[in-house]
């Protein structure tokens, strides 16, 4: 494995994507579910998948990172296939359309959420995906320099923006909820600002940055060099991340609802390393049987992320389920909540065996 692939797509790719949508299909629900009947370790589990409230990382707070770098390390694979047939501007034609089409099916998917219409919500991942999956095609094939020179500057750019940019009634390097420069922003740009103090539209510009690592390594793993020469760089990429955050932590607080540049290093870093294991033990050492219910789900990313909001299946099992939760006492909202993973994942499946795959 780690040989070109300009044909294919690796197992892990999907098997990971799966991994993290996992969560956001079900996953979270019965697992804080199961953390209510008294069991420790998920307990903790339980913990980490909830936000930080605002400072910190905790492993819900990697999850939109960790599509970021997918999305990234996805375009090497897709512009090797289709540069057997395609001008690179018929690719770039094609990387255009499909971005405005997630932008789209973002503005749809926060619509219903709010329930009166979302043309621009950059606080959810699907409208950042599409404006830094663009970016990063436009980099493809060009030098590493290039790529690793503006990953950084948009870093290093953003961090000294909410530095030393005041607003108006806001000094500059304030990080408070809703008192930011980010939060003065979208107020001038978009009419209004997030009630959780999420940011929007300048925290849009460092999500680019993670995207762009996952450009570097789907390029490492399309390569040809040996996988513990791919496994190496990545794991160095990861630490150097981790670390770099670290470091800059102390100045610039963690914050991921501003994506502040520490937080886009350390959830990068983390997601990183979350995706080497799942290359090393799928695609490397070939332990693919037990991933096979997440790749599942990661090759109908698109359908997992969308349809409990276009069809609410929690609140249809719920119709069924209601009556047999009383009875089972502690154990009735575990009860509930496997069953919605169990029918959504069941879709998947269905959708997986017919090779009925929703792309945009």
């Amino acid at each position: 494995m780690g040989a070109n692939n300009a044909g294919g797509r690796l197992a892990s790719l999907d098997a990971f994507r799966g991994f993290t949508m996992f969560w956001l299909m079900g996953g979270r629900g019965f697992l804080v579910a199961l953390a209510a009947l008294g069991a420790p370790i998920t307990n903790f589990i339980s913990y980490q998948l909830t936000h930080s409230a605002w400072e910190g990382v905790r492993y819900y707070d990697v999850i939109w990172p960790s599509f970021m770098l997918m999305v990234g390390a996805s375009i090497p694979f897709s512009f090797a296939r289709r540069s057997q047939t395609q001008s690179r501007a018929q690719i770039m034609r094609r990387v255009v359309c499909r971005g405005l089409v997630l932008f789209l099916l973002g503005s749809l998917r926060e619509s219903i959420h709010a329930g009166v219409p979302r043309w621009i919500e950059l606080s959810s991942a699907l409208q950042p995906i599409a404006v830094a999956y663009v970016v990063a095609s436009l980099l493809a094939g060009r030098s590493v320099r290039l790529q690793v020179s503006l990953g950084v500057a948009i870093l290093a750019g953003y961090a000294l923006l909410l530095a030393l940019v005041p607003a108006a009634g806001i000094p500059a390097g304030n990080y408070e909820p809703n008192r930011n420069v980010v939060t003065a922003v979208d107020q001038m740009v978009i009419g209004r600002a997030h009630p959780e103090g999420w940011g929007t539209a300048l925290s849009t510009l460092p999500t680019i940055s993670t995207t762009i690592l996952g450009l570097l390594f789907g390029q490492w793993l399309m390569s040809g060099h040996p996988p513990r020469v791919i496994a190496r760089r990545m794991g160095i990429a990861a630490l150097g991340c981790l670390a770099a955050g670290w470091a800059l932590s102390p100045v610039v607080p963690v914050i991921m609802k501003l994506w502040t540049t520490s937080y886009g290093l350390i959830s990068a870093g983390w997601a990183a390393l979350l995706f080497l294991v799942f290359y090393w033990l799928v695609d490397v050492r070939g332990m693919r049987r037990w991933a096979t219910p997440l790749v599942v789900i990661g090759t109908n990313a698109i359908a997992a992320y969308l349809g409990p909001t276009i069809v609410p299946v929690s609140r249809i099992a719920g119709i069924f389920t209601k009556p047999v939760v009383p009875a089972l006492g502690a154990w009735g909202p575990l009860f509930a909540a496997g069953v919605v993973l169990l029918v959504n994942w069941s879709v998947l499946y269905w959708m997986y065996r017919r090779k009925i795959f929703l792309k945009v």
